[in-house]
């Protein structure tokens, strides 16, 4: 409480400290005109109309190619990448042998996912799985009471079809797989369920949702008093324990068995410390209220979003999940579960001349690749769960990010 105060000026201070939060109004600068088109003679102009030169920012190869991705282009970023692998993975749909590009800042991380992938591929493979697919939006209609609640779900249960033809009239892939409602007093969430094809389909599942809600309103007895293209129910861009349980974008599921000699030799780890310290973090998720329980798979996604063109924001809801830990007979067996990994290999920012490369190189870019990309997110995931949590366990981790980190800063 003391640096509370001490952080709001101290309370003999109340009136400066109002003086500072107070609005200003005076000298308002224009607002900036939204540019949609992206090209080299804009971010110079932008750049020297402030008297600046924007450095590395502003230094662009082909800014065109940017343009349907951006509004306001004013430069780009250059994030380091780096690749994690081999990394096997005996899946459903991904099979083989694949360097993983991860795109970060943070030293060590890429270092670890590499010794994870490492010891996944001596061991024979990550098994992975994508065992179901669905991006959700959740419209929600607002009615005088409950009764017409009640007559609007009738309805729309009448209907499906007509819906589904309505929300899959704006697209050649998207399919309206299900629509369940969730009622609360006068007040509808209808949770639309479509498969994306190969994109991760955000965009897709608004306009067809939209389109499904005109046609409510079109032909609906009964008219709400006001209704909304997503309702906040559906989980998109957040933690939920809807998503936890139903699954939001790809369902993946990823394991490997550790021989023993393997754990002791890469890991420098026994088996039986690895596994006291799952229980503690199994408890520690448990006891915190963590959605899910797991170490760190927002790491290892949001350097695989970003190298591949996923949608960044999205590692909120795809980073959630369970790692297991069991002996077995022959080793340590692992596994991870993440039922909402949003990604997609056509679409978005996979086609960034940089982001189609790191897809490339994996073989993954284009029609036919995303449920392959899926199972290798998740064995990705995999990996970094297995070096972290013998890092912590052999009493490594502090050493590791010292040694990788700190000396070179």
């Amino acid at each position: 409480m003391l640096r509370m105060i001490e952080r709001l000026g101290g309370i003999a201070s109340a009136d400066r400290v109002r003086a500072r939060l107070a609005p200003r109004t005076e000298d308002v600068p224009n607002r900036f005109r939204v540019a949609r088109e992206a090209s080299g003679e804009g971010i110079a102009g932008w750049w020297a109309a402030r008297g600046k030169d924007g450095g590395a920012l502003a230094r662009v190869a082909e800014p065109e190619a940017y343009g349907a991705n951006i509004e306001n282009m004013i430069g780009a970023v250059t994030l380091p990448v780096g690749v994690a692998g081999p990394l096997r993975v005996n899946g459903l749909n991904a099979q083989g042998d694949y360097w993983v590009p991860l795109a970060t800042s943070e030293a060590a991380l890429v270092a670890s996912y590499a010794r994870g992938a490492d010891v996944i591929t001596r061991s024979g493979g990550a098994a992975a799985a994508m065992t179901a697919e669905g991006v959700l939006r959740s419209p929600a209609f607002v009615f005088v009471d409950m009764v017409e609640a009640g007559v609007f779900i009738g309805w729309a249960a009448a209907h499906v079809e007509a819906l589904r033809a309505a929300a899959e009239s704006t697209t050649r892939h998207g399919k309206l797989e299900a629509i369940d409602p969730f009622l609360d007093n006068d007040t509808v969430f209808l949770v639309c369920r479509y498969s994306t094809g190969d994109a991760a389909g955000q965009n897709m599942v608004t306009i067809a949702t939209e389109a499904l809600c005109r046609a409510v309103l079109e032909a609906c007895p009964v008219q709400p008093r006001c209704w909304f293209v997503e309702g906040n129910f559906s989980g998109d861009k957040k933690a939920s324990y809807l998503g936890l349980i139903t699954g939001r974008g790809r369902k993946v599921s990823a394991s490997v068995l550790i021989p023993d000699a393997l754990v002791k030799r890469c890991l420098h780890v026994t088996p039986e410390r690895m596994l006291d310290y799952a229980r503690v973090a199994q408890l520690g998720a448990l006891l915190s209220g963590q959605v899910g329980a797991q170490g760190h798979y927002a790491n290892g996604l949001a350097a695989f979003y970003i190298a591949t063109g996923q949608d960044a924001a999205c590692v909120a809801e795809s980073a959630v999940g369970f790692t297991r830990m069991e002996r077995r007979e022959g080793g340590l067996w692992m596994s991870v579960t993440l039922p909402n990994l949003l990604v997609g290999s056509v679409g978005g920012g996979t086609g960034l001349p940089a982001q189609r490369a790191a897809l490339e190189l994996m073989g993954l870019a284009g029609s036919g690749k995303a449920p392959a990309l899926a199972e290798v997110a998740a064995s990705i995931c995999l990996a970094g769960e297995i070096s972290i949590m013998a890092a912590i366990a052999a009493g490594d981790f502090t050493r590791a990010h010292h040694r990788l980190a700190r000396t070179r800063a």
